[in-house]
C-alpha cells in the first residue's frame, strides 16, 4: 500500500498549484483496494536492486460501468508511453470484467489532461463539484469524461 501511496503522491505533485496536501494516504489506498483494485506496472530498477512501481491506476466497477482515477506515472518515467500502456491495460481489464463504459473525473485546472484523454476516445459528458473539504486553494470542479468500450 505504501508503494502505491508514494507513487500517486509523487505523480500528483504537479497539482500543488491548487491542491493542499498529498493526493492520498495509506489509509485511503487500503480502503480502495479492499473494495476495488489498482492496476500496477512494476519496473526493474538496478539502483534500488529490486522492483519498484513505474505506474498505477485505480479501477472501480459498478455493474457495466467503470470509473478510473489516480493514473500515476513515476515522474522519472513520464513521457515514455506508460500512460498509454496503463490506459490500454485498464480498458482491457474493464472489457474482461464486463464493463462497457468507463469514466474519469478530471480537475478543470489541469487543462492539459482534456486533450490527453480525448486522444484515447474520452469525451466530456458533464461536470461535478470538487469536494468542499479545504483540499483546494483555488476554485475548481471536475469535468466528467466518458468512453464507450463496445
Amino acid at each position: 500500500m505504501q508503494a502505491i501511496t508514494d507513487l500517486v503522491n509523487a505523480a500528483f505533485r504537479v497539482e500543488d498549484f491548487f491542491k493542499v496536501g498529498d493526493r492520498t494516504d495509506v489509509r485511503e489506498v487500503r480502503s480502495l483496494v479492499a473494495s476495488n483494485e489498482f492496476l500496477v506496472l512494476d519496473a526493474d530498477d538496478a539502483e534500488s536492486r529490486g522492483s519498484q512501481l513505474a505506474a498505477c491506476v485505480y479501477l472501480e466497477r459498478d455493474g457495466p460501468h467503470a470509473y478510473f482515477g489516480m493514473l500515476s506515472i513515476d515522474p522519472a518515467r513520464q513521457g515514455q508511453g506508460l500512460g498509454r500502456l496503463m490506459i490500454e491495460g485498464l480498458e482491457a481489464r474493464c472489457r474482461e470484467i464486463g464493463c462497457n463504459e468507463i469514466e474519469i473525473h478530471v480537475v478543470n485546472l489541469r487543462e492539459e489532461l482534456l486533450p490527453f484523454y480525448q486522444r484515447f476516445g474520452y469525451v466530456e459528458t458533464g461536470t461535478l463539484p470538487f469536494p468542499d473539504d479545504g483540499s483546494a486553494s483555488r476554485p475548481c470542479h471536475f469535468i466528467v469524461m466518458t468512453k464507450h468500450l463496445t
